[in-house]
């Protein structure tokens, strides 16, 4: 690992654990928590959560494991670039996601508006607060305590953003909500590296499907730019697993480099010394305003052409009412679920049928739908 910048976080300084422990010996805390991160249940069951594409669809298309190996990988690049701490990066980018629900936005939609009209007291359900909840309280691995027990620092950094209601309730990595206050930089960077996988590793899937083509894309000028550059340097590239190929690793590359110098940039321009002072200051992570007007451009090509294609539209309809009808049922007859999800009281209950629904798969889910309903 390269010298740590000033502003970065150091593990010796970390604020700490929720539960007293040990320090690890021949690893430092932050690689602690990555450890236990990847040996964890949530982190398996991503292999069989979607991406875009539900998981039988298609076994090339990404899944949210793959994703968030991706955006650690990004993230880890830009970490030692900046000076930053590499460990705890790499355990934001893959605890990221723990709590998405079967379906991905589709189930965590279905999710949230159950928790809320069924529910109303609960809180509703957000995928972000979820992942929280899987490290601080659900996972099942340790004696001494519920949850990973992660240091402060890395949860700082699943928790991406928080409504002030919920922020209350969370104490000490719930004030920067209330306050303002920025997180780490290796929070800020984890952020924007899901941010460049999902926009681009979603145009190889799109076009690995056929649900968009080559020439839609190369009216986004971001992908045309680069789409010119390929061909520049493969003039004989007829094969189009490689050109999409190429293209999407070149834009991938394109973002990274942007966002280093650009943060960069803000860090010399701000000059910050220490942790803390850096997250007094406004966010030091960014794009550049052009990239940042690429990116956006992509993110809306995606939106109408990809997420509300008619075929990803009907799978996104069926999940939805699986989710429902299966929250609906759990709530009308607990002893539907097994002893450890029943609990006496009515918003304990919304919250661990809640809990029950986000950890499945997408072919759990689909599996208990069918002996449900299914005759």
């Amino acid at each position: 690992m390269v010298a740590l910048a000033p502003y970065a976080c150091h593990p010796e300084h970390s604020r700490g654990r929720r539960h007293a422990e040990a320090p690890p010996q021949r690893r430092n805390a932050y690689q602690r928590d990555r450890d236990r991160i990847v040996h964890c249940n949530a982190f398996r069951l991503l292999e069989y959560k979607t991406q875009v594409f539900i998981n039988h669809e298609g076994d090339l298309f990404r899944t949210r494991l793959t994703h968030s190996i991706e955006v650690a990988q990004i993230a880890r690049s830009l970490a030692r670039n900046l000076g930053l701490h590499e460990d705890l990066i790499e355990a934001i980018s893959l605890a990221h996601d723990l709590g998405h629900t079967p379906f991905g936005h589709a189930g965590q939609d279905a999710l949230n508006a159950c928790m809320r009209e069924l529910a109303p007291d609960a809180g509703g359900f957000e995928h972000n607060l979820q992942s929280l909840r899987i490290v601080d309280e659900l996972e099942e691995r340790y004696a001494a305590f519920n949850g990973l027990n992660l240091c402060f620092e890395t949860r700082e950094g699943i928790l991406k953003h928080c409504s002030r209601m919920h922020a209350h309730q969370l104490g000490e990595v719930g004030e920067r909500f209330l306050h303002g206050w920025q997180p780490s930089l290796e929070a800020q960077i984890a952020n924007l590296a899901d941010e460049v996988a999902y926009n681009n590793h979603d145009i190889d899937d799109g076009l690995r499907s056929k649900l968009i083509t080559i020439d839609q894309l190369r009216e986004i000028a971001i992908f045309e730019r680069h789409y010119q550059q390929v061909m520049q340097r493969h003039p004989k590239l007829t094969e189009r697993k490689r050109l999409i190929a190429e293209i999407v690793r070149s834009m991938i590359n394109a973002f990274v480099i942007d966002l280093s110098h650009t943060t960069q940039a803000n860090l010399q321009s701000h000059a910050p010394q220490s942790v803390d002072e850096l997250r007094q200051l406004p966010p030091m992570a960014a794009f550049s305003t052009e990239m940042r007007a690429d990116a956006d451009e992509l993110k809306k090509f995606l939106l109408h052409n990809l997420y509300r294609h008619p075929q990803v539209l009907r799978m996104t309809v069926k999940a939805q009412r699986i989710v429902r009808e299966l929250f609906q049922a759990f709530l009308d007859e607990p002893r539907l679920l097994t002893a450890e999800h029943r609990r006496e009281d009515e918003l304990e209950q919304a919250r661990a049928i809640a809990d029950y629904i986000a950890g499945m798969t997408d072919r759990y889910a689909i599996r208990e739908h069918d002996q449900l309903f299914k005759m």
